[in-house]
Order: structure tokens, then C-alpha cells, then sequence
């Protein structure tokens, strides 16, 4: 008998050796008091819910800084006389009241804890008003490390913008700063210099002038809206508006708030946020802020995901596959990471894997399966496979690659192949988007709703994926045996019981599935013509080519 060994591209097998090379172990991770206030939830937050948010600001761009207050609106849910709210401490409390009367307060670096002249009774509804002023962290690289961005446009008028995903919007107004408690509602009212335009998330409600210096801008979001999705842009905007028919005949206004003098280029490129809606419906059903409308805003940053006010900040550009991924992937947010919006920083691969697998979904909506194909494997060389997909939780956890954007796409489109019937694998993402649609949501609630729309057990998949850095790695041997191969393998993972079933074919031919345990398997495979592949293309994984002809025998 010759050994005969799989043959696969130069590429496909340069991507296979990352998988195989050992991994160090990176630091143990080290949290602060601060990293606990801020990331758990204490009795002083579990007290109560939020609401309704009232904010009111007054920006100046001269000097950089902000002042107003934010009215808390809260249902308390056990009785409590001191609670905890959250503002950097950077930005100074001129107050904190209630009915009127102040309240005494500490702070511990960026918490507030408040308390309460009488007992909060349980079931009450009640509200405090936390006034203050100062300069907010102006961000360093946005949106990554962010806070406001102070810039001036082309022409030289002040264009600012706030990103604080991570950073959080305790960054620059007092809230519980907390993703497992979003408000039912909030309004914003913003007053900045004439000749500026507020945008900020949901409706514009009024617009009115203050003296003779000022103008007041009133928003409102009128669903659920998670905390570091509250946004302010200031500049020299025009609108321009679009409408979006519905598969059913349902009317959405779109409304794209960009530089002056950007109008004509941006209603030429922002035509593709048709196709794109009608894309996202078709997959996981009706825009989830339908009152709110669809609202872009040019900003001085890249992009980001705030809510029905979208961050673009892209220059205008298409990429190869002829769209722009960050108003793709951005827009894809208002599904996940929006409407479902984890409860804990440690699990936003909920809101960058699905973003970034929904480019994939609409590259293919509109150029077809082989085109999503090359574009998923375009983003293969960017996983790093250091550090698990999911963190620690209670500790504001900020994930330290980029492996929970294209990694976490890559283990849906596996997912997709396990399955191995599109019918039922769409359905059950459209099931995890309706049924949690405006809600937090936690992994297990996800993965239970696929496992249950699925009819398969899909967890030991998540389990290896998700918790551990190292992807599953098929070891084997491959001997040629007359008209059949012989094939011997296993899995490397660290899942106890991992069986993730594994595609592979001849050449081009059809494809076929192999079942391989974390227990050495030998399959009879009859030959074809060309060569053997496993699905590189359609599936994460790495190969370890072993010789077993010195293997002990299993005990």
C-alpha cells in the first residue's frame, strides 16, 4: 500500500497551516474595581429598569464642551434606597434630584452611587434628574477608541460626531450604562450654533431658534434603544430623502443627512440602500425601527451602527464586489446588535458575526452564491484564532481582534453547510431575528432557537467555536486501496464529544459528508476522478496531515 495524499490549493492549504500552528497562550486577563462597576450587574442596578431617557444638551464647539441633564425614568423592581448610575469623572455633577429636591451622592471613579430620601418602593415609577457640565474624551481613533469627534468640514465648519461603543455612553451623559437594561423610549433635545444641524437618533420632532446664537433640535426613538446607539452629529447637513416599498406595499422613509456639499454624489451611491433593504426583508423581515425610518449621517469616522441613525463616514467608496461594506455592514446592525442587542459586552460576537454574515448573504443576493463564496474567503486570512469568541462577563470585556466579525461569519456559513438545507437554515436566522426582535439576548437563546428550528443539536459546534480560540482541526491519513481510498481520521477540539460532520469531493463533483469524532474512524471512499478536497470553501476547520503507522491502539 502508498500513502495518498489530499491535494488542495496552495492557498487553501497555507489557511488549513494556521489552524495547526501551536498557539500561546495569551496573559491572564486582568479586571479592575472600575471594570467590575461598570461591566456587572450589582443589587445597587438590579433594582431597578430604565424607562425613558430625557437628555438635554447644549453643545459648544468653540470650547469643546457640553452641558444639560438627563431625567432617569425607572420602574423599580426590588426595594432599594441607593442606586448606582454611571458618568465619567471626568464630567462634573453640578446635581442630582428628585421632586425637585437634591439627593446625596458618591462617586467611585466613572459610578454614581445615589441615594434616595425615601424608600423606592417596589413597582413605583420613578425619576431623577442628574445635571452637569464639562468636556467630554474627545476620541483618539474612532469609532474603535472613541467618544466626540471635534473636526471641521472641507469648508471649515465644525462637524462632531460621537462614537462610544465599548468606550460607553457614559462617556458623555449619565445613564445606567449597562446592555442588559435599554429604555422603552428616550427623547433627545440638542442646542447648537446657528448655522449647525443637530442629527440624532429616531424623528425630528421640532426645530426651533434660541436667542439669537442658538438653535434647538428635539429628537425622538420610540423603541428600545441600547446606550452606546445614542448619538449627536453636528455640521452643515442637507436631508435627502428616498422611500422604500416593502414586499407587502408598506412604505419606509429613508432619509440620508450628509455634508452640503456631498448631496449629488451621496444620492448616486446611497441608491444601493434599496436593494439592500429589500435584501435584509426578504432574509429576516421587516426593518426593525419602521417608525423611526431609515436614517443615514455623514460623520467624521469611518461608520457605526446608531440606531435608525447610522454612522457613515466611508468617503463614498465601493469595494471590489461592487458595494460599500460599511453601509452594508452598518445598516445590518439595526438587525443585530440593535434590535437584538447582547446583554453583556463579553458576547457581541452576537453583533459582529451576524453584520459581517449578512455582507456574505447580500453579496449573494445580488451576484450570486459563487460570488459570496470568494468574498468569505477573502476575509479567511483575517482570523486570528487567539483569543475565544466570547470573554469573560461582568467585566465590560472588549474583545481584542477582529475575530468575532469574520470568524463569527464563518462559523454561521459552516453552520449553514452542517445543516445543509437553506430552506430550514434561513427560516430558523429569520425566527432568531422576529422573536427577538427589540430585545436583549443572550448566546444560549440564540443557539436554542436554531437548535429547535434546525432539529439538529448544533451546541457542541457553538461550544468549540465560541469558547475556545483554536478552530476544530480534522487529523487523517489517506491510503489508496484499489478503487477506494482509505481514509482515517479524527477531530482536534477541545468540546468534549465534538462530531461536527465535514464536506468533501472529488475535483469538482458533488459533494459528500464525512462524520468524523474526536475518536479515530476509518471510511472506505470509492474514487473518482481528480483529486480530494474537503470543503475548505464552505467550511472553518484545519488539516493535520499524521502518519499512523506508529499509532497506538485505543485503550
Amino acid at each position: 500500500m502508498k500513502q495518498w495524499l489530499v491535494a488542495v490549493t496552495a492557498f487553501f492549504s497555507s489557511l488549513s497551516l494556521l489552524a495547526q500552528e501551536p498557539q500561546q497562550s495569551p496573559e491572564p486577563e486582568r479586571f479592575t474595581r472600575q471594570d467590575s462597576l461598570r461591566g456587572s450587574l450589582r443589587p445597587e442596578r438590579t433594582c431597578y429598569n430604565v424607562g425613558f431617557y430625557e437628555l438635554n444638551l447644549t453643545i459648544d464647539p468653540a470650547t469643546k464642551s457640553i452641558a444639560g441633564s438627563n431625567t432617569i425614568h425607572y420602574r423599580v423592581r426590588e426595594p432599594f434606597k441607593r442606586m448606582q448610575i454611571d458618568l465619567f469623572e471626568n464630567l462634573t455633577i453640578e446635581s442630582i434630584t428628585q421632586g425637585g429636591e437634591p439627593l446625596r451622592y458618591v462617586r467611585e471613579g466613572n459610578a454614581v452611587f445615589v441615594t434616595m430620601k425615601e424608600r423606592q418602593e417596589q413597582g413605583s415609577v420613578e425619576r431623577i434628574k442628574v445635571s452637569y457640565h464639562g468636556k467630554p474624551r474627545e476620541a483618539v481613533n474612532p469609532p474603535w477608541d472613541g467618544g466626540f469627534s471635534w473636526k471641521k468640514d472641507s469648508t471649515g465648519k465644525d462637524w462632531v460626531g460621537v462614537s462610544c461603543e465599548g468606550l460607553g455612553a457614559s462617556s458623555w451623559w449619565p445613564c445606567k450604562d449597562h446592555l442588559s437594561d435599554e429604555p422603552d423610549s428616550m427623547r433627545m433635545t440638542f442646542r447648537v450654533p446657528r448655522g449647525l444641524k443637530a442629527i440624532s437618533n429616531g424623528r425630528l420632532l421640532r426645530q426651533q431658534e434660541v436667542g439669537t446664537n442658538q438653535i434647538e433640535f428635539t429628537w425622538e426613538v420610540s423603541y428600545r434603544i441600547n446606550t452606546y446607539n445614542v448619538t449627536v452629529n453636528l455640521g452643515d447637513f442637507v436631508m435627502i430623502r428616498d422611500q422604500y416599498r416593502s414586499r407587502d406595499y408598506q412604505y419606509l422613509t429613508l432619509n440620508y443627512y450628509v455634508l452640503r456639499y456631498n448631496g449629488e454624489k451621496a444620492v448616486k451611491h446611497f441608491e444601493q440602500v434599496i436593494g439592500m433593504l429589500d435584501c435584509y426583508e426578504w432574509y429576516f423581515g421587516h426593518f426593525p425601527f419602521w417608525r423611526d425610518g431609515f436614517n443615514v449621517v455623514e460623520t467624521p469616522y469611518l461608520g457605526m451602527e446608531h440606531q435608525s441613525a447610522i454612522g457613515y463616514g466611508n468617503n463614498y467608496k465601493n469595494n471590489s464586489f461592487g458595494f460599500d461594506p460599511i453601509l452594508i455592514h452598518e445598516s445590518a446592525h439595526e438587525y443585530f446588535g440593535n434590535s437584538l442587542t447582547c446583554t453583556d459586552p463579553a458576547e457581541m460576537w452576537i453583533h459582529e458575526a451576524f453584520a459581517t454574515y449578512m455582507e456574505s448573504i447580500y453579496v449573494e443576493n445580488t451576484d450570486g452564491y459563487p460570488s459570496m463564496i470568494r468574498y468569505l474567503m477573502s476575509q479567511k486570512p483575517l482570523i486570528k484564532n487567539k483569543y475565544p469568541m466570547i470573554g469573560p462577563r461582568g467585566v465590560n470585556y472588549q474583545h481584542k481582534d477582529t475575530d468575532i466579525y469574520y470568524k463569527g461569519a464563518w462559523l454561521l456559513h459552516t453552520l449553514r453547510c452542517v445543516v445543509d438545507d437553506d430552506n430550514i437554515w434561513f427560516m430558523a436566522l429569520r425566527k432568531v431575528a422576529l422573536e427577538r426582535k427589540h430585545s436583549p439576548v443572550t448566546t444560549k437563546q440564540i443557539i436554542d432557537i436554531l437548535c429547535r428550528e434546525t432539529n439538529m443539536d448544533l451546541r457542541l459546534i457553538f461550544n468549540q467555536f465560541l469558547n475556545y480560540a483554536a478552530p476544530p482541526v480534522l487529523e487523517y491519513r489517506v491510503t489508496e486501496k484499489g478503487d477506494y481510498i482509505e481514509l482515517q481520521h479524527r477531530w482536534i477540539a477541545e468540546t468534549y464529544g465534538f462530531n461536527m460532520p465535514l464536506k468533501y469531493r472529488f475535483a469538482y463533483g458533488p459533494w459528500h459528508i464525512l462524520y468524523p469524532t474526536r475518536e479515530w474512524q476509518t471510511t472506505l471512499i470509492r474514487r473518482s476522478n481528480g483529486w480530494l478536497n474537503f470543503a475548505y470553501e464552505l467550511q472553518y476547520f484545519g488539516t493535520k496531515h499524521m502518519d499512523l503507522s506508529n499509532l497506538k491502539p485505543q485503550e
